[in-house]
């Protein structure tokens, strides 16, 4: 025989493990508040002309000589990927990125901040104000002070000259090293600056513990420092990628480009199509490509600093 328990007619009763529903009410629109003038400026200045562009690039809007534009596909795009010059500004652009970012602003920048470790205070502070001097001058300023130091009558060659050493017309057989070692010179104050903070938040007794140990500097600084500022690293490349990939004022002012586009970067094609062509679509078609070449590192950057489970 079976006996059945007493229906209380009060429904089930939720455990203490059932999750509890949030009601949203007025109150999440109230804490939104706030942000609506960054949502709304972003939206003016970012988003807005962004979808302009992406417009504007899919037509043969000219500055000059037409009476109105006309929608023409993928024309711009396909016309970019045949151009030799848009090719070839596509391998320059990787170029000084690999070389002035990359390798150069990152590296120098971790070397400085490391010495600076070790260093006395009178050598820090000038070191540091030397360093950082040349990342808070204009670009157009370090433009004309590094065309002066690697121009034919030069201080470069003023050196080699003293040294008696053979000197070349650096801006003519060198363009490309030549604005990448200015854009490292420029720039490296940055990667200092991020690496020195970095390196502060290292606890010391991890460094003393692996000094006991016997791990020579060159261990440490492989073992233990990179592991533990890994997340400063990307931050500082991905950072350091994109401001080198919208460089133009330096190259500009150094080369314009020239000769004969051995240093003529994305964005320096971009405004002589759309600016010195009068090509404003195709510019505009080149300037989302480069968009999207940012777009890439980022993502790239983004995904090594994921947090590690």
């Amino acid at each position: 025989m079976t006996t059945t328990a007493p229906h209380t007619g009060l429904g089930k009763v939720p455990g203490p493990t059932a999750p509890l529903r949030r009601r949203r009410g007025p109150g999440a629109l109230v804490r939104a508040l706030p942000l609506t003038p960054a949502v709304v400026l972003l939206i003016l200045f970012l988003a807005g002309p962004i979808a302009y562009c992406v417009s504007i690039a899919f037509t043969d809007l000219q500055l000059t000589g037409q009476a109105e534009d006309s929608f023409v596909g993928f024309e711009n795009f396909t016309r970019a990927f045949g151009d030799e010059a848009f090719l070839n500004a596509v391998w320059l652009t990787l170029v000084f990125t690999v070389l002035s970012s990359l390798i150069g602003q990152n590296t120098l920048g971790l070397a400085l901040a490391a010495l600076m470790q070790r260093a006395s205070k009178p050598v820090r502070t000038l070191t540091g104000g030397i360093v950082v001097t040349a990342w808070v001058l204009p670009e157009v300023v370090a433009g004309f002070l590094l065309y002066a130091f690697f121009r034919r009558e030069g201080t470069l060659n003023a050196i080699l000259d003293w040294l008696h050493l053979p000197s070349q017309n650096w801006l003519f057989t060198l363009p490309i090293l030549a604005v990448s070692f200015a854009n490292v010179w420029r720039g490296t104050a940055f990667s200092m600056l991020v690496y020195s903070a970095a390196l502060n938040e290292i606890p010391q007794e991890i460094t003393e513990a692996a000094e006991v140990d016997g791990a020579g500097g060159w261990r440490r600084m492989w073992h233990i420092t990179l592991p533990m500022i890994r997340r400063s690293i990307a931050t500082n490349l991905m950072l350091n990628t994109l401001q080198t990939l919208s460089v133009f004022g330096l190259i500009w002012v150094m080369t314009r480009g020239g000769p004969g586009g051995r240093s003529q970067t994305l964005p320096l094609f971009m405004y002589e199509q759309a600016f010195q062509n009068s090509l404003i679509g195709y510019g505009t078609a080149v300037a989302l490509l480069l968009l999207l070449v940012g777009s890439l590192f980022s993502l790239v950057y983004l995904r090594l600093l994921r947090t590690e489970v």
